[in-house]
């Protein structure tokens, strides 16, 4: 049976741009459909829009710090609006690479929305088109809340185009999103309040990391609520009015929710083909990213996997080599190293503490806490926390937690240790760079505790 395209990919994101680009470079003839703008969420409305709004909130504690070394720094202001111009003006240059990097390819892009009419059709505009292989890559969109008074919440998506920065601000979630986000606007001298339901944030993280940047937060002037939940928002004279389920009434001028997001498959058609969903809507795939209909696939966000875009740029690739090339790449989701973009921020790869416990593993684990070599100077009280877990019958690091500045950046490097199962007897003997933060992970002697221990 003749195809119009060999591939035709639904959603140009992080995985969907790799996917296509890729398998385009194999020689397969490809197309690709998006409704919105091109690079997804990450370069849009997520990790490369964030990451510089981080970038902005750290000056004003850079400046502070800066009186110690010398430097007189007064008179700063924040000019909200040009940050978001030259944030927007970035955004769309990386938005005109992404469709060179697919034209180039020869890639064709249609800017429509695309729904799958069979298990080789696809409408996207007012055309159908035949294909042998759809591949589905339509990511997802944070989840709004049902509360009384919800058209006047904001979620991420909102939150990037403000036009103007909000004196006070409630933020409701306690996952990463939530936390980064209430470091970003106490950093740029927004009144912070962190709303959680629950006890612990971060808390798909190791625990003991978690708490101490939760700590560092607080001390930096975020007002962490916990066990707070808000039964309703109104619209006032002086802003919003957030009902607490304790009676309690908080006035802000921008509510914020980050309690999750919902995969986007909603008017793509899967009904139309054998595609089945999990609990949560996430699509069903196997190993090689097929689901129950055997030309569609799918992979990125919309799967729930995690949600990462280097996860997702992996699977493309892994992808386009099982559908187009020798077939002998496979996907590993183990030691997938993360940074949480707080401040301090968290950065972790491998097995958190409760991990380890759950799987019965003993192990011991060091912990090293300081104030940084910066501060003896700045008179910032902020301090830097890491941690290893290692195993006791193998001597293999099993983790590695950070918090702390550029946690992130240290995290990457010793991420290709903790891939590699290298023991603790090789860390320790890796010469450390001094003076550095990352060599207090080389310079661990004594054990802090053990885990799973029987004594």
């Amino acid at each position: 049976m003749s195809f119009d395209v060999d591939l035709f990919v639904i959603g140009a994101g992080s995985g969907g741009v790799r996917a296509a680009r890729m398998a385009a470079t194999t020689g397969a003839k490809v197309a690709v459909a998006e409704e919105k703008y091109l690079g997804g969420t990450c370069v849009n409305v997520g990790c490369v829009p964030k990451k510089l709004m981080v970038y902005a909130s750290h000056y004003q504690e850079d400046f502070n710090d800066a009186y110690g070394f010398g430097w007189t720094v007064s008179g700063f202001h924040h000019n909200w609006q040009r940050f978001i111009d030259n944030k927007n003006q970035e955004i769309s240059r990386l938005n005109g690479i992404y469709q060179s990097l697919l034209e180039n390819a020869g890639v064709t892009i249609y800017p429509n929305k695309a729904e799958i009419l069979g298990a080789h059709a696809v409408k996207v505009g007012e055309q159908i088109l035949t294909a042998e292989k759809i591949l589905v890559c339509t990511g997802g969109y944070p989840t709004r809340p049902d509360i009384p008074g919800k058209e006047h919440v904001i979620v991420s998506d909102d939150l990037f185009y403000l036009k103007d920065r909000p004196s006070r601000i409630a933020i409701i979630g306690g996952g990463y999103i939530a936390c980064e986000f209430a470091s970003i606007f106490q950093g740029l001298g927004s009144e912070t309040h962190l709303l959680y339901r629950g006890d612990q944030l971060l808390k798909a993280f190791d625990h003991g990391i978690a708490t101490f940047v939760a700590n560092e937060m607080e001390k930096k002037g975020v007002n962490v609520r916990y066990g707070r939940v808000v039964e309703s928002v109104e619209k006032r004279q002086e802003g919003y009015s957030c009902l607490l389920d304790n009676g309690e009434t908080l006035i802000v001028d921008t509510v914020f929710y980050a309690i999750g997001r919902t995969p986007n498959t909603k008017g793509l058609g899967l009904e139309n083909a054998k595609v089945e969903h999990s609990g949560k809507g996430y699509i069903q795939v196997d190993e090689n990213f097929q689901t129950k209909e055997p030309s569609i696939f799918a992979l990125g966000d919309v799967i729930g996997t995690p949600e990462l875009t280097p996860v997702a740029l992996e699977q493309a690739m892994v992808f386009v080599d099982q559908q187009f090339g020798s077939n002998k790449k496979t996907m590993r989701y183990d030691a997938i190293p993360t940074t949480i973009f707080t401040q301090p921020n968290l950065g972790t790869c491998g097995l958190s503490e409760e991990q380890v416990k759950d799987l019965g593993l003993k192990a011991d684990v060091y912990v090293s806490e300081f104030r940084s070599m910066k501060h003896c100077l700045s008179g910032n009280s902020e301090r830097t926390q890491m941690k290893l877990i290692v195993d006791q019958a193998t001597d293999q690091v099993l983790g590695v937690h950070i918090a702390g500045p550029d946690a992130g950046e240290i995290v990457q490097g010793f991420a290709v240790a903790i891939k590699a199962k290298l023991t603790k007897a090789q860390w320790d003997d890796t010469i450390g760079i001094h003076p550095t933060a990352a060599e207090e992970l080389v310079t661990m002697r004594s054990r802090s505790y053990v885990l799973n221990s029987v004594d």
